[in-house]
């Protein structure tokens, strides 16, 4: 299987099924020097693991996270950091049965034909369990970017048709509420719709907005490697995202060169622009402003309802899905969206290190 690498100069690749031993992630190109612990990660794995609240799936997985190679006392070597996550909550009697038929919304007929055959137990690397190890390389790039004052803040901004209201939002909020949402009353609601989903055996999705400040102007380049087309490809390749909307994205398309532009100004003795409805990207490379973006996430597509599908053999039969599910993935989905934007812009960053020929003198 091709494709379980992200990154040139800042690269992760995963590896693991959902149901096998363990998980995890390699990471190479991460300079000598830099503090890393399994305690300073682990964080991050705990914010995405299940069962932490009524709105995800009782399983219970420690995720706890084992730094295999490329750290040495407290700090990376210039090698590969290796680190693996433990499997320790499966049960793949749940799945026995879907080996036969294929599941609306999954993967399933699609590893079919591509590879004729699949893992069913839990779906293997098309799970939304493979994030893990996203979150455990993303946390590398996250401690990585911050030496460097960048910062990368991602939080629930809607769930269903409920919407946070931006007056009423405290950043710190989002990382306690059960919902991911910094606004204190829309996560009330959000958590009644939720709970109204769970009992009606269905789901729902939701839309997580990424800000990233601190970001120099400079990283990206202007034709295929885009920066946000790298983000586009980072955040898309989440297995429950569907859609990506840069800046004012979809609304960008309705408005006008008058309304959209974004006036530059001198901001304490720099350049900087009036507004950003471009979302800190111009021509594929970084304006200096923040990144803005927004990811769509669909509903969970295991759901506890009758539904319509076919057998192996192409027989239409009706199925119940079985197992533990969560009603909606939104909450746990927003360390991820986190994690593959630091990886995104940690890439960059070391990328565009050979850009100036005035840069590399002062280097060396």
């Amino acid at each position: 299987m091709a494709g379980s690498t992200f990154g040139k100069q800042f690269q992760i690749t995963t590896w693991g099924e959902s149901h096998g031993p363990a998980l995890g992630v390699v990471v190479d190109g991460v300079p000598a020097g830099l503090s890393i612990s399994e305690a300073l990660i682990q964080p991050y794995l705990d914010r995405r693991k299940p069962g932490q609240s009524a709105l995800s799936t009782p399983r219970k997985e420690d995720d706890q996270c084992e730094i295999l190679s490329g750290v040495f006392e407290g700090k990376t070597t210039g090698t590969p950091i290796s680190i693996m996550i433990r499997n320790t909550s499966q049960q793949s009697s749940d799945y026995s049965e879907i080996a036969g038929y294929y599941r609306p919304g999954h993967a399933d007929y699609t590893f079919d034909q591509k590879f004729g055959f699949r893992d069913y137990r839990g779906g293997g690397r098309s799970s939304g369990r493979e994030t893990a190890a996203r979150v455990a390389g993303g946390a590398v790039a996250a401690l990585f970017l911050k030496e460097l004052g960048i910062t990368v803040q991602a939080y629930t901004e809607s769930i269903g048709d409920v919407k946070i209201n931006p007056f009423h939002c405290r950043a710190e909020y989002a990382l306690s509420s059960p919902t991911g949402m910094p606004d204190e009353e829309a996560s009330k609601r959000a958590e009644d719709l939720i709970a109204k989903c769970k009992a009606e055996n269905d789901s729902v999705g939701g839309v997580i907005c990424c800000r990233a400040s601190g970001i120099p102007a400079g990283l990206g380049e202007p034709v295929f490697d885009k920066l946000d087309a790298n983000l586009g490809k980072a955040i898309l390749s989440i297995g429950a995202v569907k859609a990506f909307e840069m800046g004012d994205g979809i609304s960008a398309a309705s408005s006008r060169g008058s309304e959209f532009n974004d006036p530059f100004c001198k901001k304490n003795g720099n350049v900087g622009k009036l507004t950003n409805h471009a979302g800190g990207v111009l021509g594929g490379i970084s304006d200096g402003d923040d990144i803005v973006f927004r990811a769509f996430i669909k509903p969970t597509p295991s759901i506890f309802q009758t539904q319509k599908t076919v057998d192996k053999e192409g027989n239409e039969i009706d199925i119940n899905i079985k197992g533990r599910h969560d009603p909606v993935i939104v909450p746990r989905a927003v360390v991820v969206v986190e994690c593959m934007t630091a990886v995104t812009l940690a890439d960059a960053v070391l990328c565009s290190l050979g850009s100036r020929m005035d840069l590399i003198r002062k280097f060396l």
